[in-house]
């Protein structure tokens, strides 16, 4: 494989000297730009985008053909890949988000629940991380995913988005094997997949536990948290010569930071909740710290998106272990010219924190 010419990202997950702060958007191919409405439009539907790999490919790359200053790619695909390949029928819904049409509510229908083989049932996405790791070329490092057993549990119970995971949580409530039964089955095939896509070519991977935060103290560690540690355990920490980091990120997550980060991953993301300075003193002795500016943020004039990157810098402070996000994925009516106007001054502003 081509060596990287840009690795500031995948040195700041691992704690090591940077010039600048690294920075990356969640979300960053998607519908705020034009190109990537065209080629969505060209491909019929977005699970048309995420199943073909060169538009996978070509959607990816979208974003740093337009902003030289990102640090990293990140595969264009979906969390619920998941449970389609377990048979759950996935669909898109005009204005109602994913839909599943067949749920599961009972022992029987978890206990009939396969685990999918990554490379024959999402043979797909393996060649979508080949393809965008060979168009890459060593540009930057390429961040595959997968979503937390528990958020993609709530998507198979309650058959789609839902704003209260009353399936989900009764049934961990009246029911806790059963959903255990299920979180295990998800463990086993998320460890699969992104070992699948660190084989393919992926430099680091990140979890994205969306809905982790919805959960009571402790049901976030017993449903969520211990699930996840049972993923980083399983793996590969190290392909083609160098560590493989990983980052764990639970929206709302910001009360239980410090069991997250004895999870044994390398990085946390933050949403905009936390205070990343007060983060850093939790845990970034521990683990790099991901994140976190609001992403509404974007909708204002350059310059207060500028004021409010400086903000963010200072609380972190001096140092490296400190990868500039969003505390969550970039919305589609942003102005592409105000997330150009972010990247700028994440690099112009950060220089001196690294001296």
């Amino acid at each position: 494989m081509t060596a990287l010419k840009n690795d500031r990202f995948l040195r700041a997950l691992l704690k090591q000297p940077v010039d600048v702060t690294p920075v990356w958007m969640m979300r960053q191919a998607g519908r705020y730009l034009p190109e990537y409405r065209a080629s969505r439009a060209k491909a019929g539907d977005f699970m048309s985008l995420c199943m073909n790999p060169a538009f996978a490919c070509e959607v990816t790359m979208q974003p740093l053909d337009r902003y030289p200053q990102l640090d990293a790619a990140i595969l264009f695909s979906d969390i619920l890949t998941i449970p389609d390949a377990m048979g759950q029928g996935l669909y898109f819904e005009t204005g109602e988000g994913p839909r599943f049409r067949k749920v599961v509510s009972t022992m029987a229908d978890i206990e009939a629940l396969p685990i999918p083989d990554p490379h024959k049932d999402l043979g797909y996405v393996m060649d979508a991380v080949s393809t965008i790791r060979r168009e890459l070329n060593g540009r930057v490092p390429l961040i595959g995913f997968a979503g937390s057993p528990w958020t993609l549990a709530t998507y198979m119970v309650e058959g789609g988005s839902s704003k209260d995971y009353r399936k989900t949580k009764t049934m961990l409530y009246d029911n806790p094997q059963a959903l255990h039964l299920l979180l295990d089955k998800l463990a086993q095939t998320v460890t699969s997949y992104l070992n699948g896509q660190i084989m393919a070519g992926a430099q680091a991977v990140q979890i994205f536990d969306s809905w982790g935060g919805s959960l009571s103290a402790a049901a976030y560690q017993e449903f969520s948290l211990a699930y996840m540690r049972k993923i980083v355990s399983g793996l590969i920490r190290e392909h083609e010569g160098r560590k493989v980091p990983v980052i764990l990120f639970t929206k709302n997550g910001g009360l239980w930071l410090e069991s997250i980060a004895d999870a044994g991953a390398d990085a946390l993301g933050l949403d905009w909740t936390c205070d990343i300075g007060s983060a850093r003193d939790r845990v970034g002795s521990k683990v790099a710290l991901q994140g976190n500016m609001d992403p509404t943020v974007l909708y204002a004039k350059p310059e207060a998106i500028r004021t409010e990157v400086g903000r963010i810098l200072a609380s972190y402070g001096k140092g490296s272990g400190h990868v500039f996000n969003l505390g969550h994925g970039i919305t589609p009516e942003v102005d592409p010219e105000h997330a150009g106007a972010f990247l700028r001054a994440v690099h112009e502003l950060s220089a001196h924190y690294h001296e």
